[in-house]
């Protein structure tokens, strides 16, 4: 049997789950120079594969087509966007997420992103490496008001971590968890409340086609002058144009953006501006967290077909 395996920091600091996966029969197969497989890649990737560990690497249903052995797909990482769960469900190719295994490093840097944008952290390292001891001005976190757009695992981190901040919590999302709400002191509301009342916006939704360009022109213009937008979640929730446009003409204080429409993005009109912080799509990078993904991403593999094995 033989599993292809994507992602560029599996394995990365331990060897055992490459042995695992060895001696439970599988050939592992590996893009030598590490890279992101284009689309054309993968088809010849997967034409022989029976399992796939997979990143953010394209698993459309033109390459799920090319697989013709493939029975499983392990997701390293909970976001599924980047694979046809309907052609998934249609040949019966199983899915399974590594839930949980990255919720705590995502929400870290999610927080990371909102203190270092409101404190222009960055602007102030720079500026003091070329002798500007100046006295930046900047804006206050503590006590502020925070929307949460979409609050599963990741999303309730944030929560969490802005009660140490004594921060007015603003929720939204498709399901509504009380106890979670009142636990913890959210006020539950629509996406519009959130960009009018809000300080800090922190977006963990999925990317969906009722979740694409979310975040447009539309909505950016009903925010606060000072609003900070933090994207950890998926590039194309917002429009990047729009976002590039408030930016730019000062109609928002800042963004840190951790994902893109288009990785990488080399050529997004966002790295041209000063009051934005910019991430390689590497919220989940942790060693903790890539050592949880690459082990539960490989038992999914080895149970799967220890079931199929067994028949049960």
């Amino acid at each position: 049997m033989k599993v292809l395996i994507t992602p560029r920091s599996f394995g990365k600091n331990s060897d055992e789950a490459f042995r695992r996966l060895e001696e439970g029969g599988f050939e592992i197969i590996r893009k030598a120079d590490g890279s992101i497989y284009t689309e054309e890649e993968m088809k010849a990737a997967v034409e022989d594969a029976d399992a796939v560990i997979v990143g953010v690497d394209p698993m459309n249903a033109d390459v799920l087509s090319c697989a013709k052995k493939l029975k499983m797909i392990s997701k390293y990482g909970v976001g599924t966007d980047n694979i046809d769960l309907d052609y998934c469900k249609e040949h019966g190719i199983t899915v399974e997420i590594t839930r949980g295994a990255n919720s705590a490093a995502v929400a870290d840097f999610a927080f990371a992103l909102m203190l270092g944008l409101a404190r222009r952290m960055v602007e102030i390292d720079k500026g003091c490496r070329v002798g500007d001891w100046s006295k930046k001005e900047s804006l206050d976190v503590y006590g502020k008001k925070l929307g949460v757009l979409g609050l599963g695992a990741i999303g309730k981190g944030v929560v969490r971590r802005a009660r140490g901040f004594d921060m007015e919590i603003y929720g939204y999302d498709v399901f509504r968890d009380e106890a979670f709400l009142k636990e913890n002191h959210v006020k539950f509301t629509d996406v519009e409340e959130i960009f009018r009342e809000c300080d800090f916006i922190s977006v963990h939704l999925p990317l969906l086609k009722e979740t694409e360009h979310l975040i447009d022109k539309k909505l950016l213009s009903t925010a606060k002058k000072n609003l900070i937008l933090i994207n950890t979640a998926r590039g194309g929730i917002i429009d990047e144009k729009d976002l590039y446009e408030a930016l730019k003409e000062g109609r928002i204080y800042g963004a840190g953006i951790d994902a893109f429409e288009c990785e990488p993005a080399s050529e997004s009109p966002l790295l041209e501006l000063d009051n934005v912080i910019l991430g390689s799509h590497c919220a989940a990078s942790t060693r903790g967290a890539v050592d949880k993904m690459t082990e539960m991403a490989a038992s999914h593999v080895l149970e799967y077909f220890s079931r199929e094995e067994s028949g049960k």
